[in-house]
Order: structure tokens, then sequence, then C-alpha cells
């Protein structure tokens, strides 16, 4: 269970049993709300109908797309949620450069210009360095003369984690360590680049990818309507055309007719 401090653990009390849930699948939404900064989350808590996300101010979605009951009480807890880790030290406080830091990186590297993350992975871009955080280990790599930019967390089939730089699309790989012992090539994550899709949706950029829904002879306006373009898109997300964010994105827009 995710270590809380004493007014923490008294706030996940409060709400496990206002809401009628278990103290985990509190714990479970409060990660996934910080994860998302506060203002959104990824989640996927059986007691509260499997995978869905939250937007503070927008849409919530829930695995029941028609449950408004169960999408009013994640709205509601995940506010909640929110507020309490403005207003309260959740947490216990720990040091700097440590595991479980927002700074987890070495301290003399200071403050990267960009830095982000994915399932157990975590990275940070300095001024000629490149930290990557694998199950809690720091490698940091000398990026040479590479200027890193539009890193992304976009994964590939082909399972390798790249950066994108003035010189295109670079192998982390094949960068110098500085510190740390690097990353296992069969456990890579692909942050900058989707894999390549074989059919003639890889010509395509991202936006018109979104366009190849024929919506011309669907009935948008009704519920059921709506559903036929979703299932199209999931299938387009599931061939790899579509990105997480986007097929999550255009669903949210689609859902918006009904």
């Amino acid at each position: 269970m995710q270590l809380l401090t004493s007014a923490g653990q008294n706030i996940i009390n409060n709400l496990a049993q206002r809401y009628n849930i278990s103290q985990d699948a509190v714990i479970c939404m409060l990660m996934a709300v910080n994860n998302g900064r506060g203002n959104m989350a990824q989640f996927n808590c059986p007691e509260l109908g499997g995978s869905g996300q939250w937007m503070r101010g927008g849409m919530t979605m829930v695995g029941d797309m028609f449950n408004y009951g169960l999408k009013n009480t994640v709205n509601n807890l995940c506010t909640e949620l929110s507020n309490a880790l403005v207003n309260t030290q959740m947490f216990p406080v720990v040091p700097v450069g440590t595991k479980n830091s927002n700074q987890w990186w070495p301290a003399h590297l200071g403050s990267p210009s960009s830095s982000g993350a994915q399932n157990n992975i975590r990275y940070a871009v300095f001024p000629n360095r490149l930290a990557i955080q694998f199950d809690g280990q720091v490698t940091v790599y000398n990026t040479l003369d590479n200027n890193i930019s539009g890193v992304s967390q976009q994964q590939g089939s082909n399972a390798s984690l790249t950066f994108s730089s003035q010189y295109g699309t670079i192998a982390v790989t094949t960068l110098p360590i500085i510190s740390g012992s690097g990353m296992p090539a069969q456990r890579q994550t692909n942050f900058s680049q989707p894999a390549p899709i074989s059919n003639q949706l890889a010509q395509r950029n991202n936006s018109n990818v979104m366009n190849t829904v024929d919506e011309s002879h669907i009935d948008t306006t009704s519920a059921d309507g709506v559903i036929m373009l979703i299932e199209k898109i999931a299938k387009l997300h599931e061939m790899g055309a579509l990105t997480d964010e986007e097929f999550n994105t255009k669903k949210i827009e689609l859902l918006s007719r009904i």
C-alpha cells in the first residue's frame, strides 16, 4: 500500500466511508490523480468500473459509459482528491534524488528542460545530458551534440527507447553512459515515434488519420450512431493508427454529441 502521512490516511479513511468503497480503491484513484498533476487521471479500478478517465472541469469516462451515477461518483471523488493534494501533505517528503522523489535525477543536473513518464520509465532532459529512470534505477547519458526535441510518450511495438534530435530519431543505446547501468534492450520503450503502420495509414500524419472515419452515412446526433463511430476509431486504435491520446480525444469529442 502507498505510504501516506497521518493526515493523508485520515482523508483516505473518510473518503472510503463516504463513498462506500475500499481504502485501496481510494488510494488507486489518489495515485491516478497525483500522476495527472491534480488535473486529470487515467485509472483502472475494478470497484469503479474498471478503466476510465477523469479531467477536472471536463468529461469523466468510465467503462460503463452510460452509468451516470458512477461517472458522478468518480468525478466527485477525483475532485476531492485533487483538492486534498493541493491543501494537504498526503505523502511523506522524499529526499531529492531518491527513487520515489519527484526530483529523481541526480541533484547536480539542476532543472530539466523537459521531463515525462510512461509505465515504469521516467526521463528528464538537461543540457548535454539525458536521465532515464527504469525500475527505480537511474542512468545518465551524454547527449553529445544532439539537441533533443519533441520527446513524447508514444509507445511503439519495436520496443526501443529513442528520442528526436536535429539528426532525426536516435536510439538511446547509442549514447555514452555517464553513470548508471543503462537500459535493458529487451524492455525499452519508444518515447519519440510510434511503430510503423503496415497499411495505407502509415503514409498519413496523425491529423489525417483522424479524418479516415467516414461520418457521412451515420447519424452522429443519435447515441447509436456515435457508438458506431467509437467502434470504428477503436479498430483504428487497435491497428496502431491512433495513439491512446488521439483515440481518447476523439472518443470524448464523439460522446459530447450525445
